[in-house]
């Protein structure tokens, strides 16, 4: 049940994530207010359903969400808690430490003040991308300071609630360490090789297969918005950065001894590491790849072709020929019904590769 202490809400900033927000809150029932910088901002994300551009009663708003750019945040975050006195006040900014820092050389009443970040985006950005649904499942970190009152910290876990993420609490440093190692410094690394690829000539280009995309394609993120999460966070980053450094070149020494084994089998560890499937651990698919037409339904033809298979779709991936126009979708399963799935796609008239598509 929704806290009715929660509504009216204000959320500043409507781009993607500001106004999500929105969109989410409205949908759970609550009365919304929008504010943007840009009021063009607001407005369009008012006209899709987000809230309203309408100026809310400062005594009466129990809640208020910034959701401005980085370099922004304490003096957006401080102001509200002047103009708002009977509002909680969280932010939902990607690096918490040095906002709250700023924060405490200010005379605000930091009671009322809870950071927090979901961890859901892409790089997409502005209100028309924004939808109700982009936190449902997603991890939102809550950081309460050491003075934040119990009543905030219980109104930003509602927030998160009603946008349906999954809450984990923590503070602002470890925070800021954790999403500098699965955040910031994968952001870099595929910037980093994204910029080399500036320097190929076209005939090489053409040779990049869906590997190559899947690296760079966070790098396709608005960089003036990178520019201030890394600068937050310098100090975070810069450790990893120098620990990735060691790494390429202990990798260098062992391509030089012609022995790169330890650096591989050390990544495929990495990635076993990761959570797998529901949160479960990690675990190892069999790839059935097979060659789909560039047409309309032929990939729902090929979904109720496994369905009738009766195997269960693990996870999946999709390369496009350069050259014809098809793709290969790589379906993982379970390993013991690859075979089962194989067979069945041959029968049903579709040509399965004996391999995954060259990357």
């Amino acid at each position: 049940m929704t806290r009715p202490e929660l509504s009216p809400a204000l959320v500043i900033g409507t781009g993607l994530v500001g106004a999500s927000v929105a969109h989410a809150l409205t949908r759970a029932g609550l009365t919304v207010h929008l504010q943007d910088k840009v009021s063009s901002h607001a407005r369009v994300a008012a006209s899709r359903g987000a809230g309203t551009t309408a100026a809310p009663d400062p005594g009466a708003v129990r809640l208020v969400v910034v959701a401005v750019p980085p370099e922004a945040l304490p003096k957006v975050i401080a102001r509200s808690l002047a103009t708002y006195p009977h509002a909680t006040v969280t932010d939902v900014g990607s690096v918490k430490g040095t906002v709250l820092s700023a924060l405490r050389r200010t005379d605000a009443d930091l009671s009322r003040y809870v950071g927090s970040h979901p961890m859901a985006g892409s790089q997409h950005v502005g209100p028309l991308t924004a939808r109700a649904d982009l936190f449902v499942d997603r991890t939102w970190v809550i950081t309460p300071h050491d003075t934040s009152a119990a009543h905030a910290v219980l109104d930003v876990q509602e927030l998160a609630s009603l946008c349906g993420a999954r809450r984990v609490t923590m503070g602002a440093a470890h925070h800021d360490e954790a999403v500098a190692q699965v955040s910031h410094l994968p952001h870099l690394v595929s910037v980093l090789v994204a910029g080399r690829l500036t320097e190929l000539p076209a005939e090489h280009l053409r040779l990049a297969g869906q590997g190559l995309r899947d690296v760079t394609r966070i790098a396709g993120s608005d960089p003036g918005l990178w520019q201030q999460i890394i600068g937050a966070n310098a100090v975070a980053v810069r450790s990893e950065l120098v620990a990735l450094q060691a790494d390429l070149a202990d990798l260098i020494a062992g391509l030089e001894a012609g022995d790169v084994g330890p650096a591989l089998a050390r990544g495929l560890d990495g990635t076993r590491a990761l959570p797998g499937k529901h949160g479960l651990s990690s675990t190892s698919y069999a790839h059935v790849v097979v060659e789909i037409p560039d047409a309309p339904g032929a990939l729902a033809r090929l979904f109720r072709d496994i369905e009738t298979a009766g195997v269960n779709i693990e996870d999946l991936s999709i390369d496009h020929d350069l050259e014809r126009e098809v793709g290969w979708l790589s379906v993982q399963v379970a390993p013991e019904r690859a075979d089962e799935l194989t067979a069945a796609m041959t029968d049903a008239g579709w040509t399965v590769r004996d391999r995954e598509p060259q990357l």
